[in-house]
């Protein structure tokens, strides 16, 4: 690879060299820890080498300590604050955390982020339950195996993440179990988050679940085998929303609809900085992890590849695209879904899930300087100080014009309506062919009236700029 440019002004604060053509800066930000910027916890490893790994990922750390997470409103967040610096030079992207699936669960939600939710892929690791009543329920392993031992194999309702699946395992097998069969609760559906053990596992959804438990109190001697089928590519049903990525809607801006878009998050193999199996001489650093965090570095190497064929897009740009060409039906051409395998509504998938092929090519995008979100910020009662600071300029709200949420050049629409007509406008970049025409196309909810006034969009020149409106009158939520 290619030396840094001459521009690079970052550092590498190993204290031995650690950095080269690839890694070419290090920081460390965070006021405990031991100074350096290794990887303490495998996150900043595991999410640098998804963005930016080759298709066998080398292990390399990476800081995951230069993110601060506070609540409260958008513009005491150091998150959001770091971001809208960021946002005036480079783009910027971050995860919407993994609160799901209750309704309102999100964070990093300020409209200059784009706030990413998590998915499945078309991969399934699939190890299978037989019954001793021969029926079979697929449930998923992380590890392949062509035997599995001959013993007790206990069934676990899974509580939470990986650090409370690892108890369990060590007590079963300290017991001596043969195998471990795992149970997802209510909440978590058919979500299988697949923890990285090496006993035999499986890993069950709830009504599956349900299945086996009613299998087990209708004899008195109940069996089952395990059987591990591999990897299976062409899951039809994918992507589908992950149970615990967060959900909107905002409830610090409900008019900007969130999260922005879904990513692949679920089951993600990426490298590891130490070996799984503890053994120093092994190059098999890799495991798979799930969360939002897995799905933001595949929005970050989507965004990169875009800058790189469009180099002259701005960080709006970038992130309309990837909005307005999202897919909004899985690889059976029916609505996403989510953990309850019932269609995923708005506020779990935002816009759609990247395609970024579609997105290469949106024909009409979205723009936002960073000075159109000064009205917005006044608009949400923020004082003049509290602009201030997000901004890092003087600003006197009462010399500016505010605009309502929902009035901000974004991508999407998100609004709460009353029993009055509203009326809201946007204004498209042509980023196709120079002659072109857009033709509205509208599928409003059920009890929802929406007009775009015009109808019909004549481009003529390259980055021409056209302004519609529309008109929503209803009392529900609403999404264009």
């Amino acid at each position: 690879m290619p030396p840094p440019p001459a521009k690079w002004k970052g550092k590498c604060e190993f204290n031995f060299t650690a950095c080269n053509n690839k890694l070419i800066g290090a920081r460390y930000f965070h006021v405990h820890g031991n100074g350096a910027p290794m990887d303490e916890d495998g996150h900043g490893t595991h999410t640098a080498s998804t963005a930016a790994g080759n298709f066998v990922a080398v292990p390399i750390t990476w800081t995951s300590h230069g993110t601060a997470l506070a609540f409260g409103s958008i513009y005491i967040r150091a998150v959001a604050l770091g971001a809208y610096a960021a946002m005036q030079k480079a783009f910027c992207q971050l995860l919407c955390m993994n609160s799901g699936p209750s309704y309102g669960t999100l964070s990093n939600v300020a409209p200059w982020i784009l706030t990413v939710g998590a998915s499945t892929t078309d991969r399934r690791l699939r190890a299978t339950v037989v019954l001793g009543n021969k029926e079979e329920i697929d449930g998923g392993q992380s590890f392949s195996r062509k035997t599995f031992p001959r013993g007790k194999i206990v069934l676990c309702e899974r509580n939470g993440w990986e650090s409370s699946v690892l108890p369990t395992i060590r007590e079963v097998n300290g017991a001596g179990g043969a195998a471990i069969i795992f149970v997802n609760q209510e909440p978590e559906g058919d979500s299988k988050v697949l923890p990285t053990v090496r006993l035999p596992t499986t890993l069950v959804g709830y009504a599956d679940g349900l299945k086996i438990k009613a299998y087990m109190n209708s004899t008195s001697t109940p069996m089952a085998t395990l059987s591990y089928k591999g990897t299976v590519i062409g899951d039809d049903r994918a992507p589908i929303v992950a149970s615990f990525s967060s959900r909107g809607p905002s409830l610090e801006s409900p008019g900007i609809l969130k999260p922005d878009i879904i990513g692949p998050g679920v089951n993600i193999l990426a490298a590891w900085p130490i070996s799984i199996e503890g053994n120093i001489n092994t190059r098999m650093t890799f495991i798979l992890g799930s969360g939002t965090s897995m799905a933001c570095p595949h929005l970050s190497g989507v965004a990169a590849l875009l800058k790189s064929v469009h180099p002259d897009w701005s960080p709006a740009t970038i992130k309309s695209a990837i909005m307005t060409t999202a897919d909004v039906v899985n690889l059976s051409h029916n609505p996403i879904e989510d953990q309850t395998l019932q269609p995923a509504d708005v506020f779990a998938t935002g816009a759609g899930h990247v395609n970024p092929s579609r997105a290469n090519d949106p024909g009409l995008i979205y723009d936002i300087e960073p000075k159109d979100y000064i009205p917005y910020l006044c608009g949400l009662q923020y004082t003049n100080r509290e602009v201030a600071i997000i901004t890092q300029q003087k600003v006197n709200c009462s010399e500016i014009s505010t605009i309502p949420e929902s009035q901000l050049n974004y991508p999407s629409f998100s609004i709460i309506f009353g029993s009055q007509v509203q009326t809201y406008t946007r204004t498209v970049t042509n980023v196709g062919e120079a002659n072109s025409s857009i033709v509205v196309k509208i599928s409003p909810p059920p009890g929802v009236h929406v007009a775009v006034k015009p109808d019909k969009i004549d481009f003529t020149e390259s980055k021409q700029k056209v302004t519609y409106g529309n008109l929503q009158p209803s009392s529900e939520w609403c999404k264009l």
